[in-house]
């Protein structure tokens, strides 16, 4: 079956055919984005490795879009992962001073990064550039919705029963983190189409797929992370996997 991929004709991806300045450009924000993610305390010494080696994948992929959309979703977690951070820290939710870890990092942005690197790969970027700007929203959305919820949620709901649980259950959502979740996927996919990774009528399939990546991430943790089935890195890989699917395959249906 043929494809029309028209409506990503316009889309400002790079071309890296022997534009060996591109890989300068991406190495020089590469460093520099990982040197401010770690004096912030954003990341570990091992999440600023895998934020560099993501970082670097990501422009080679998507270009300065990318690299926009990636500042973003760490702006996001940054900020919002430091409010309310005494409430977090007496529900014993609070995120280590220190920043997030590599397999914290992986997990949200893994698959995003192979995306990216297939798009390099690939004749045809653009499902792949779909998918990593899908995969990018449902993470921000996740670790939004996730933070502001433990820091303002008067009251979260398991997802499987609705039964009042404490903030910070895995499973458990609540209106105000869930609103605010939504409100961040908007964001980091606005900021892709801004950034030419996505043309504007692919928008609301990227925000709404990583809105479900999100409710699924709850789902997952109310089924399986709160019986010790696995644990919260692959609930969070397994959300943004189920974003850039359900992407991929919507657009495909309206192709």
């Amino acid at each position: 079956m043929v494809y029309d991929l028209s409506p990503f004709s316009a889309l400002t991806v790079p071309d890296f055919g022997g534009h060996e300045g591109q890989w300068a450009v991406a190495g020089l924000l590469t460093v520099g984005f990982t040197v401010l993610a770690r004096l912030v305390r954003g990341v570990t010494n091992s999440g600023a490795v895998a934020g560099a080696f993501i970082c670097f994948v990501l422009y080679l992929g998507g270009g300065p879009g990318a690299f926009a959309a990636l500042v973003t979703v760490f702006a996001l977690a940054w900020i919002t992962t430091r409010l309310g951070y005494s409430r977090k820290q007496k529900l014993g939710t609070a995120e280590r001073r220190e920043g997030r870890k590599a397999s914290q990092i992986l997990a949200n942005l893994g698959i995003a990064t192979a995306c990216a690197a297939a798009s390099i790969l690939s004749h045809d970027r653009t499902l792949f550039l779909l998918a990593m700007a899908a995969t990018l929203s449902e993470a921000a959305a996740d670790t939004v919705s996730s933070e502001v919820g433990q820091a303002f949620g008067e009251q979260a709901r398991l997802i499987t029963t609705w039964r009042s649980v404490p903030a910070g259950t895995d499973g458990g959502v609540s209106l105000i983190g869930t609103t605010a979740g939504v409100v961040a996927a908007g964001v980091v996919s606005s900021i892709c189409v801004l950034g030419g990774l996505l043309p504007r009528r692919w928008l609301v399939i990227s925000t709404g797929t990583a809105i479900l990546g999100m409710i699924a991430d709850s789902f997952l943790g109310a089924g399986l992370e709160r019986r010790r089935l696995v644990n919260n890195d692959l609930v969070n890989f397994l959300g943004t996997l189920i974003a850039a699917a359900a992407a991929v395959w919507l657009a495909r249906i309206h192709l």
